[in-house]
């Protein structure tokens, strides 16, 4: 039986249709999302997690700090313009340039802004990176509140850039930071970064994390999280939360010709080093050993099933690797209990590991599995601490060049000299072109193959000289002078 519409009332018919509206409403909403809290916001709902991002800034908000410091660069004298002797001492007098140019500043203040975060407002203790308070006269932290201390440096680890400052009094901050598991983070999820991009201060944007685990070449323990969420200069030291308000990573780098891609050192690593940069210093574990990836050409040689782990390229003379039984052509596929995927896992697993300890290494020889015990040595860059340092303000780190750098730098193993690994963009040898993974290989015609060499030329090099370095850089060796800016 059917029914023909067009015989029924007006009235009846409209209130069929109200009807038939009706339902077809409440069939949409039955197949709809059963809370429209995420569609709301935007936000995928977390356990815990705040509604909005409005409500994360304000619970996050007064976590994150403003960093700015202050180095004092002194410069050298006033130079003659006919040298130190010549006709013009008897027509000027001996004091005539000191008595016109004297009064020009023989030194100056260099300023720069960073973020940072506070973990534990109590102790005043608050994590940034190394490069936004390294060679600082004076460091002050500012408050969301617009509260103001004065910091000083507790620790701090130029190869992973993290730094731990310590106001000198409390801050009035109810709790710190809480820090999350950067190892549980998932790519796809929501972040957001806090900081003073450009000094403009409580900057905030958001992103997702695009990427784990990457390596861009600014250390030997690069294991970065990659994210959307804009990063700028002044950003460096800043926090990068989580919806859940924790701490995932810290904001450390960009890429200058990329938008859309910052980078952000994992948590869990500066939670490995935060009870070491307490102490003032961070010691690495150490084995002597010169490693590279497995290919699958490498793979196939070795007759292996995958191409995984860390390939024993050289064991150095008395070495913990050498007393521990390790040999060229092992493969090591996992050390102190935990699995090596490739070579800069393996890296990053022996410098966590504190020196002296016995740790149980399985390695793939001749196509069969061997467990070896080694005991972790001290990395011997770290032995000497003084090596790190230079005595002079040429705004270069320098190290010598070790077989591993050497590896980490495209440097023949053969090689001597001593190694630029890192550049202060307003110092003087980047202002004649200096970059990092430059070789120095003579300093005033002498030979320099040691950090110990670089030191014992430049301490005799007398303020506002300038002096002749001998630089390799690829296939290139070309001279350059510097002149120091200080003693």
């Amino acid at each position: 039986m059917s029914m023909d519409i067009s015989k029924i009332g007006h009235s009846k018919r409209y209130g069929i249709g109200l009807v038939l509206i009706a339902m077809m409403v409440l069939i949409f909403l039955s197949l709809g999302p059963t809370s429209t809290k995420g569609a709301e916001t935007g936000v995928i709902p977390y356990p815990n997690a705040p509604a909005s991002f409005t409500e994360l800034v304000k619970r996050v908000g007064p976590e994150v700090v403003n960093i700015s410091t202050t180095k004092v660069v002194k410069r050298g004298p006033m130079p003659r313009p006919f040298g130190n002797e010549g006709p013009w001492r008897d027509f000027f007098g001996d004091d005539f340039f000191e008595r016109f140019f004297g009064q020009i500043p023989r030194e100056r203040k260099q300023r720069s802004l960073g973020s940072g975060v506070i973990i534990d407002p109590k102790k005043g203790y608050i994590l940034t990176n190394n490069h936004v308070i390294a060679g600082a006269d004076e460091i002050t932290v500012r408050l969301d509140d617009g509260k103001e201390y004065s910091a000083e440096v507790v620790g701090r680890d130029p190869k992973t850039d993290l730094a731990l400052i310590k106001t000198k009094v409390a801050l009035d901050v109810e709790v710190g930071a809480p820090l999350g598991d950067s190892d549980k983070t998932e790519i796809g999820e929501w972040v957001m970064a806090i900081g003073n991009p450009f000094g403009l201060e409580r900057t905030v944007t958001v992103g997702i994390l695009s990427a784990k685990g990457r390596v861009i070449g600014a250390g030997p323990y690069d294991d970065f999280l990659q994210t959307d969420a804009a990063i700028n200069p002044g950003n460096s030291g800043g926090p990068l939360f989580n919806m859940k308000g924790e701490v995932i990573g810290i904001n450390t780098a960009i890429v200058a010709s990329g938008q859309g891609i910052g980078f952000a050192i994992p948590i869990n690593m500066a939670k490995e080093l935060l009870p070491q940069l307490e102490k003032g210093k961070v010691t690495r574990g150490w084995l002597g050993v010169s490693i590279q990836e497995v290919t699958e050409d490498i793979a196939k040689s070795f007759k292996l099933k995958e191409s995984k782990g860390a390939l024993v390229a050289e064991v150095m003379e008395d070495t913990p690797a050498q007393q521990g039984g390790l040999e060229r052509g092992d493969i090591i596929i996992s050390f102190d209990g935990k699995e090596v995927e490739t070579p800069n896992e393996l890296q990053r697993i022996v410098a966590a590991t504190l020196p002296n300890k016995r740790a149980k290494v399985e390695v793939i020889r001749d196509g069969k599995a061997k467990t070896l015990t080694v005991k972790v040595g001290t990395m011997p860059e770290e032995i000497t601490e003084t090596e790190k340092a230079i005595t002079t303000d040429l705004g270069l780190t320098v190290q010598t060049l070790t077989p591993d750098l050497a590896e980490q730098f495209n440097w023949s193993r053969d090689e001597k000299g001593v190694l630029i690994t890192g550049v202060d963009p307003s110092g003087v040898g980047a202002e004649a072109g200096l970059r990092r993974g430059d070789l120095i290989k003579e300093i005033d015609r002498q030979n320099v193959e040691s950090t110990e060499d670089y030191r014992n030329i430049l301490e005799k090099v007398k303020k506002g000289e300038s002096v002749l370095f001998l630089i390799k850089r690829g296939t290139r060796t070309f001279y350059i002078t510097l002149t120091p800016e200080s003693e």
